[in-house]
């Protein structure tokens, strides 16, 4: 199996447990890990034989600007569902990194995976 990466792709959310975080956008960055077929399109160089991840993305920022979450857990789970289930990938695994969540840390990430 094939897998497509998107790494790093910037999205604000409603998320938090806080009140105080419902009121406001967060920034989220969200990593997938897609698992495609590609040969197909690896030999026919045309993207209407490709995953198109410029719609995926799109789609995922999307969803992610929509959502209304209180833990990147369901973020991650609503997002991994939406991905599955419109772009016909065979599995997913999807990282929801919040920055924010614990002040003396880089970074809070939740990993991921799903099959269809």
């Amino acid at each position: 199996m094939d897998k497509l990466h998107i790494t790093g792709l910037e999205c604000t959310a409603c998320i938090g447990v806080h009140a105080w975080e419902q009121q406001i956008r967060q920034r989220v960055v969200i990593d997938l890990v897609l698992a495609i077929d590609a040969a197909v399109a690896a030999a026919s160089d045309e993207l209407r034989d490709a995953l198109d991840y410029s719609a995926v993305a799109r789609d995922v920022r999307a969803f992610v600007s929509s959502s209304r979450y209180q833990l990147i857990e369901a973020l991650a789970e609503g997002l991994c569902a939406q991905v599955l289930n419109a772009h016909g990938v065979s599995s997913a695994v999807i990282r929801v990194h919040k920055p924010s969540a614990i002040p003396a840390a880089r970074d809070t990430v939740i990993e991921i995976e799903r099959r269809r």
